[in-house]
């Protein structure tokens, strides 16, 4: 597995307590739901940038 880093995330609380929820819910730690839904954000990403540039 690739080394992780670590960084500070300000975020308000009530975020925080339905990012929480959502995890309890997937049987995730609130830290592997963040890094979840970042992944399928930045995968969404890809397959749209190469919808918009089929050179990429």
């Amino acid at each position: 597995m690739a080394e992780k880093k670590a960084f500070i995330l300000r975020i308000n609380p009530e975020m925080l307590k339905e990012v929480e929820n959502w995890a309890a819910e997937e049987f995730r730690s609130t830290n592997g739901q963040i890094e979840y839904l970042l992944q399928q954000a930045l995968n969404a990403r890809k397959k749209t940038k190469k919808k918009k540039d089929p050179l990429q």
